[in-house]
């Protein structure tokens, strides 16, 4: 593995472990087993989130709770990203659908912080996936390239299953949404491409958010990027960096990605200084410190300053990824319903 890459990797595991009192206190809630090592997605256990059971992502802030009213009109389909982190690949290059302590960790880490962004918006379903190891995305070979690819294919897969099954026998016609960060993005661009893309389910489409992944311009034919704050039918994604600071692995892309940025929404004003962060939430859920970072596009990312919050003295490093939606949670929740009332008045 690439040495640059373990602060960032650190980084991202201490988020995932400390999102949380102490996820492991959570394992008890998840003693199912998969006889056959795949997700039934008929199963609510096979859900990270979903509406006809209480989850993480039903969780509201204490300072966004009141006037809270959840828009049961549309279906938000959140594909969340990698949980499954190096320590634990002992267990194998994708991660088993029915370990206590890995569902635990996802549903209290990226459930509870991310997807809950999106609770007001619509209904939330975010599938259980046995989603690639994250050393998937840093080969050192050939053979674990090979291991790689297929472990991201069989992950899709299961993707793909769930959002069929929700599609059968949950959607009835609703509205869509989909939101994803990192590996969930890896996975979500293929599934908008592949059943949205030029299908009836295109005019379904309120609004992509395609978070902490590269987005080729030309990557899709008919489904352009937002460049409005009510635009729909679109899709959005940035990657976040600090201010001055452009990785390798962007250094050597050969395109520019598309970036949204989070605080505007508009592509006319790609400049916005952190007095227009309208909240963020970090380590703990129910605080919700607002001016914490501001976001300015520049040349395929996203740069921020240094984010202001208690103890970021410590937190050095110059990839804001394990910040991408969290340092945006109130601008990205409002933006989301906002996209949803534009929808509706097609």
């Amino acid at each position: 593995m690439n040495q640059k890459l373990y602060p960032f990797i650190l980084l991202l595991s201490l988020l995932l472990a400390s999102c949380s009192t102490n996820y492991h206190k959570f394992a008890s809630q998840y003693t199912y087993t998969s006889p056959d090592g795949h997700p039934d997605y008929s199963k609510p256990d096979n859900w990270a989130a979903h509406p006809y059971k209480q989850d993480p992502s039903d969780s509201v802030p204490l300072p966004l709770r009141e006037g809270y009213q959840p828009d049961s009109s549309v279906d938000v389909f959140f594909i969340h990203p990698t949980s499954y982190t190096e320590k634990e690949r002992s267990l194998g290059w994708n991660g088993p659908i029915d370990n206590a302590n890995l569902n635990a960790k996802t549903d209290y880490s990226t459930i509870l912080y991310q997807a809950s962004i999106f609770n007001e918006a619509g209904r939330v379903f975010a599938p259980r996936y046995r989603q690639a190891n994250l050393t998937s995305y840093y080969p050192r070979n050939a053979a674990d390239s090979a291991h790689a690819l297929a472990a991201f294919e069989l992950a899709y897969q299961d993707v793909k299953a769930a959002f069929m099954y929700y599609l059968e026998h949950h959607n009835n016609g609703r509205p869509i949404m989909i939101a994803a960060h990192s590996q969930g993005t890896t996975h979500g661009k293929r599934l908008l491409k592949e059943f949205f893309e030029g299908t009836a389910l295109q005019n379904r489409l309120v609004v992509a958010y395609l978070v902490g992944m590269p987005l080729e311009p030309d990557y899709f034919s008919l489904i352009k990027p937002c460049f409005t704050p009510d635009q729909t039918g679109c899709f959005c994604g940035w990657r976040t960096y600090k201010e001055g600071f452009r990785s390798d692995y962007v250094q050597k892309e050969k395109f520019v990605s598309v970036v949204t940025n989070p605080l505007t929404w508009d592509a006319g004003i790609p400049i916005a200084d952190r007095s227009l962060n309208k909240g963020s939430v970090l380590l703990n859920f129910n605080k919700v410190p607002d001016n914490t970072v501001g976001a300015s596009v520049n040349d395929g990312v996203l740069w921020a300053g240094k984010p202001r919050f208690f103890g970021n003295l410590f937190y050095t490093s110059k990839n804001y990824h394990i910040g991408d939606m969290n340092f945006y949670y109130v601008n990205i929740r409002e933006n989301a319903k906002r996209r949803v009332v534009a929808y509706q008045k097609k």
